[in-house]
């Protein structure tokens, strides 16, 4: 059996690593990349005291937002295909009615 990790916002996954750089990664199953652009950025942050984590710094908050972005749309897409090579056809319950002059 396989198991199919549900779908991301990859909005979400944007503005969350946005927010806090490694976060989207996180947010996307990616824990162990997410940690070390958490500890990418920390040092860039001390980095700053020589002024190289002003370039630096930007550099891999971009790069964090746009990979958060994208392994959010690649984890979409592969669900769908996942979905779609199960056959999977999501049903609604089927209601019966009574027909007109049939009685119940």
């Amino acid at each position: 059996m396989q198991i199919i990790q549900p779908p991301k916002n990859s909005g979400l996954a944007a503005v969350l690593s946005f927010l806090l750089p490694g976060l989207g990664q996180m947010y996307n199953g990616e824990i162990g990349k997410g940690v070390l652009i958490l500890i990418v950025q920390a040092v860039n942050f001390a980095l700053t005291l020589i002024v190289i984590g002003f370039i630096t710094g930007p550099i891999v908050l971009i790069w964090a937002v746009y990979d958060a972005y994208k392994t959010a749309e690649r984890i979409n897409q592969q669900y769908m295909q996942q979905v779609a090579n199960m056959g999977y056809q999501p049903v609604a319950p089927v209601m019966t009615y009574p027909q007109l002059g049939q009685g119940a």
